[in-house]
């Protein structure tokens, strides 16, 4: 782990000491990242025994089991098994919610129910995924599917047997074999191992304990069945925020981080992409996910801007307040903000050189800016307006990634002595001098000119 500051480390340490006597948890354990590696663990309070914990003692993680679940079925996607628009009823025949599709049950936006039917299915003992959807009736669906994000832990059922239809195995067989192994996670598991925190509820008015139940939660455990560590959890934080092309896609993982609904409480700051929860953060745009089981709470973020990362586990059902794990990273950055890594000039193709500067969209000026590799990036000379960046393509266009553009074709249209003369942005025709009279702009030019 690498090094930081005697006086970082205790400023981290007090802020969970804190936490930890003011939410009365029985433990607490925590884990910052820096460009994607560990940089401080720091533990309160105890477990079995009376001991301290440490990053390799076990807690449930809850639904950032979620996340994996999610990874898994964009590998499917990947593998063309898959569209992300299919009903679930392509895959899943006979389920009465079947006319969802596999991206709206990702971002929680199928309008399913939360919960399954049946007493609270995290303190009762599993049942079959059979006798699951065989309970399902027309009543399971609460929202018309896309109208809204309304969280879905029995969506994540669905999921988990859609992978394990595929795959012809358990969901979490497959999670060991596609993601946990490859990473080296070999200590996030379905069940507890030792050592391992037990889980309790803590007396809301006097400082006693009461045991919570551990199960396997049958048919529900892909929404929030797997125990963890810190030190795995770390390796998640990482993946999440930088990737690893052994278990998925750069652009599919960040596919995953792209909003697709928000939730809807007073303010938004909290979204979902596709299983994968996101967090607007005085900057920074965090990818991970919270948990939460009888006796359990966690969280894990990754910022895929800069690989800063957090995790936070307790062993307790309620109390821990949110804001103890981006009150860490906070910490961190307050205390020892990172420095920039050195300028360095780039090669850059004469072509694209020539495209850099000042173009006019009618009487507003952009910029257009070369990114490293072909990419390019237009902006607004003001700073307000439409920004895009675009990333090239083989047939010499570019693809919009994100704002206003996003999946729309920038093409660069060349005069006949090869010279750039305009830029067509699905319509939008940006020229070197406000409303080019040489350009094909829509409407056309006034023949009398500007006067």
């Amino acid at each position: 782990m690498a090094a930081i500051l005697e006086g970082t480390a205790r400023a981290l340490l007090r802020r969970v000491a804190i936490e930890q006597a003011e939410a009365r948890t029985p433990s607490l354990v925590a884990t910052v990242l820096r460009d994607g590696e560990p940089v401080w663990f720091g533990a309160r309070g105890t477990v079995e025994g009376g001991a301290a914990p440490t990053a390799d003692t076990q807690y449930r993680i809850g639904s950032i089991t979620k996340t994996l679940v999610a990874v898994l079925v964009m590998r499917l996607r990947d593998e063309g098994l898959l569209t992300l628009n299919d009903p679930l009823s392509r895959h899943m025949p006979a389920t009465p919610v079947g006319e969802v599709t596999i991206a709206q049950l990702l971002s929680h936006t199928a309008g399913l129910t939360a919960e399954p039917p049946g007493p609270w299915w995290e303190r009762v003992h599993g049942m079959e995924i059979d006798e699951l959807t065989g309970a399902l009736d027309q009543g399971t669906s609460r929202h018309r599917p896309g109208r809204r994000f309304h969280y879905s832990n029995l969506g994540f059922a669905l999921l988990g047997e859609l992978v394990a239809r595929h795959r012809k195995a358990d969901w979490a067989d497959v999670a060991r074999t596609e993601i946990l192994e490859p990473l080296g996670m070999r200590d996030t598991t379905t069940r507890p191992r030792e050592p391992y925190a037990r889980g309790y509820a803590v007396h809301p008015w006097a400082d006693v304990l009461l045991p919570e139940p551990e199960h396997d939660a049958g048919a529900m455990a892909p929404a929030g069945q797997l125990w963890s560590t810190c030190a795995d959890l770390a390796t998640w934080s990482r993946f999440l925020a930088r990737g690893d092309r052994r278990v998925l896609d750069p652009a599919t993982l960040a596919e995953m981080r792209e909003p697709a609904g928000v939730d809807d409480a007073e303010v938004w700051s909290t979204g979902f992409g596709l299983g994968i929860q996101l967090l607007r953060h005085r900057g920074r745009r965090l990818a991970g996910h919270g948990g939460s089981m009888p006796g359990f709470l966690a969280v894990v973020w990754g910022d895929p801007a800069d690989g800063a990362g957090v995790l936070c586990m307790a062993n307790t059902t309620s109390g821990l307040r949110p804001t103890v794990a981006t009150d860490l990273l906070d910490i961190l950055e307050a205390h020892e903000p990172a420095i920039p890594r050195p300028w360095a000039p780039t090669a850059a193709d004469p072509d694209l050189l020539e495209l850099t500067g000042p173009w006019y969209w009618g009487p507003t000026a952009f910029l257009l800016r070369l990114l490293p590799g072909r990419d390019l990036k237009i902006s607004p000379v003001n700073g307000q307006g439409r920004s895009s960046r675009f990333a090239a393509r083989s047939d010499g266009t570019w693809l919009g990634l994100d704002g206003y553009y996003a999946g729309e074709t920038l093409r660069v249209v060349r005069r006949a002595d090869g010279s750039a003369g305009h830029l067509d942005l699905n319509t939008f025709i940006f020229t070197r001098v406000p409303y080019d009279p040489s350009a094909p702009i829509p409407g056309g030019v006034e023949e009398s000119g500007w006067h």
